[in-house]
């Protein structure tokens, strides 16, 4: 990992509190955002470690694998605004980028189909073509050619773009060989209300930036060097709390108010990687899926929020239907956020503190068997219908070594009685495949497309 330096311009940090130990061990864990020189090249902040730039560039180390924030929050004390464009991440690694980086302020998730006619050969100059144009964005340069200038002057702010294959994309390509099982169908749920047409694809692009004009400049790039290769099959925009935007690190909210992602796995866990990247012993006798080993599955849903539902509800019994204080996210069985839910804790009256159909229950590994899942959502609003009535909700991503083991037993559960399920709809819904990092000299899914 780079050597942590000091930049004379950037502000006196805050004075440290209780938790400065642990912020300073998260720093330092693989992964960690950390201030370094600026990137090489010709960037797109004209003033980037110059006058106008008053904080340190940075390092996200997102695809060398972990990140401290553990894709719910950011555990370094909150940095000057003047800093935030200048943290990047590295394209090339063992891992891809935007599964373990901490989580962005702004996100896109864009699926494609392949034209007509296109095969594995185009596949190829497609996945070539992207590869190199994420290389340049994430590291703050503009496009190689027909920038737009929708980022100029901007840093990378945290750019990542990550890509993945979903199950048509093996017979477009003639690789049905390679298709690993994790891409089965799911089966249905009773949740589900999906939407056809925005469900599935070939190809998925995840793009999740610190800055909305650098996130969109990436999706515009992304779309234009498709061409005549590829066709956007949907697209969806998100959200999350900027970096900054609160006194000390926090795990962000999603748009029911409630804490999101507390107990994500961590990548310093010792069975993190064997929960969600997947491991050698799925590439088959004959090696035929060795092209995903190190790599990982997501499982995308949009998942509607009904709020006019919800915020009817006094906060007592939200809390009640979570299982957690609304106002810390601790469970309600007591402690902290990061406390582990007492499930047998009994109130005065006899009944269970958490109650035995709220959702942090249902969903807990105890009650799973062990089920776990990396959880990297963004929320999403996208307007305000005749009657009042908001677009709005989770677009749920969650990564694992194997859906079947991470997202089916618990959604399965969630299905049988989970006492938040009269509140949201699943309305869209997709599984990819997403391929180890490419490391210097590759492209994403070389091994795939050239096995």
């Amino acid at each position: 990992m780079s050597k942590r330096t000091t930049n004379p311009k950037a502000p006196a940090s805050r004075t440290k509190g209780p938790d400065a130990a642990t912020n300073d061990a998260a720093r330092h864990a693989p992964g960690a955002t950390v201030p370094v020189e600026a990137p090489g090249g010709v960037s797109r902040r004209r003033l980037l470690g110059g006058a106008g730039a008053a904080g340190a560039a940075g390092l996200v180390l997102g695809a060398a694998g972990g990140a401290a924030g553990y894709a719910a929050s950011r555990p370094e004390e909150a940095e000057a605004l003047t800093t935030l464009g200048s943290t990047a991440a590295m394209f090339h690694g063992k891992h891809q980028p935007g599964i373990t980086t901490p989580l962005q302020a702004c996100g896109h998730l864009v699926a494609f189909d392949l034209v007509a006619g296109a095969g594995r050969a185009q596949a190829v100059t497609l996945m070539r073509r992207w590869s190199a144009l994420a290389e340049e964005l994430m590291s703050g340069r503009p496009a190689a050619t027909g920038d737009t200038g929708i980022a100029l002057d901007a840093g990378p702010s945290s750019l990542t773009v990550t890509f993945g294959f979903g199950r048509t994309f093996f017979a477009r390509t003639g690789l049905q060989k390679h298709l690993p099982a994790g891409l089965d169908p799911l089966p249905p749920f009773s949740s589900d209300h999906l939407d056809a047409e925005r469900s599935g694809g070939d190809l998925w692009v995840q793009i999740g930036a610190d800055d909305a004009l650098v996130a969109f400049h990436a999706l515009r790039a992304v779309q234009k060097e498709a061409a005549s290769l590829a066709r956007v099959r949907w697209q969806m925009n998100g959200f999350n709390r900027s970096p900054g935007a609160t006194g000390r690190p926090m795990t962000t909210r999603n748009l029911m108010g409630q804490v999101d992602g507390t107990n994500n796995p961590k990548p310093t866990d010792a069975d993190f990687d064997a929960r969600i990247r997947v491991q050698p012993s799925a590439a088959g006798p004959d090696g035929a899926h060795a092209w995903l080993v190190g790599g990982s599955y997501a499982v995308v849903r949009r998942i509607r929020m009904l709020l006019d539902d919800w915020e009817k509800l006094p906060v007592a019994q939200q809390e009640k239907v979570i299982g957690r204080r609304k106002k810390d996210g601790a469970p309600l069985s007591g402690g902290t956020e990061t406390t582990a839910p007492d499930l047998d804790k009994a109130g005065p009256d006899g009944s269970l503190v958490i109650p035995a159909n709220a959702h942090a229950r249902i969903s807990s590994p105890e009650k799973n068997g062990g089920a776990t899942m990396l959880r990297r959502p963004f929320s999403y609003h996208d307007g305000i219908a005749d009657d009042g009535t908001p677009d709005a909700g989770l677009l749920f991503i969650c990564w694992q070594a194997d859906p079947f083991r991470g997202f089916v037993p618990v959604q399965r559960k969630l299905d049988r009685g989970d006492a938040l399920s009269p509140f949201i709809r699943h309305e869209a819904g997709a599984v990819f495949a997403v391929p180890p990092g490419a490391v210097e000299g590759e492209y994403v899914g070389q091994r795939l497309l050239e096995a």
